[in-house]
């Protein structure tokens, strides 16, 4: 079976959530085969063996999942890029829309070296919203977005074209039309 059809057979989908309209693709469900979960992490390195990458930045909470372990694999430092409010020391951050409201998100002002090659990752990529955000949070600090690395894309909602602005190195592993 290949690794989209594996993965799309343990997506769970929750109509309605979070608000009518919407159908919710719960990747959580995915957290539960370990065997599933160790197959997507080698895919990802595979995928990103030809990237130069000085860290990965991964986007609460469930690009937490992947993110951390993809750093450990790769043997470079993980950046959480959380919501506003939640991180401890001095921040950079950056408001945007989503496609069910607002938010802003922020992150560590000594998190990157000017220069430096950063991957950025999230679990889902739909509008493009938070992808820009975050990838504008990198610019602020004068790395380079190397790269972007999703579970899952949902084409209709035109994410991709947003996130091209900053490097056409983009991987997602499931497309939903």
């Amino acid at each position: 079976m290949t690794i989209e059809a594996q993965i799309k057979a343990a997506i769970r989908e929750i109509p309605d959530f979070p608000k009518p309209g919407i159908l919710f693709k719960d990747i959580t469900t995915v957290f539960q085969d370990a065997a599933l979960c160790n197959r997507i992490s080698d895919e990802f390195v595979l995928r990103l063996k030809d990237t130069k990458i000085d860290a990965i930045a991964a986007i609460e909470s469930r690009g937490f999942m992947f993110g951390f372990h993809l750093a450990l694999m790769l043997g470079v430092p993980f950046i959480p890029i959380r919501k506003l409010g939640k991180l401890p020391s001095k921040t950079i951050q950056f408001a945007y829309n989503l496609e069910y409201g607002t938010s802003t998100i922020e992150m560590h002002k000594d998190a990157i070296k000017s220069g430096m090659n950063i991957l950025i990752h999230d679990d889902l990529l739909a509008t493009g919203g938070t992808a820009t955000a975050s990838a504008e949070l990198v610019k602020m600090l004068n790395g380079k977005v190397t790269g972007f690395a999703f579970i899952v894309e949902l084409e209709g909602l035109g994410g991709i074209g947003k996130i091209k602005a900053y490097t056409e190195n983009i991987i997602s592993l499931v497309n939903y039309n």
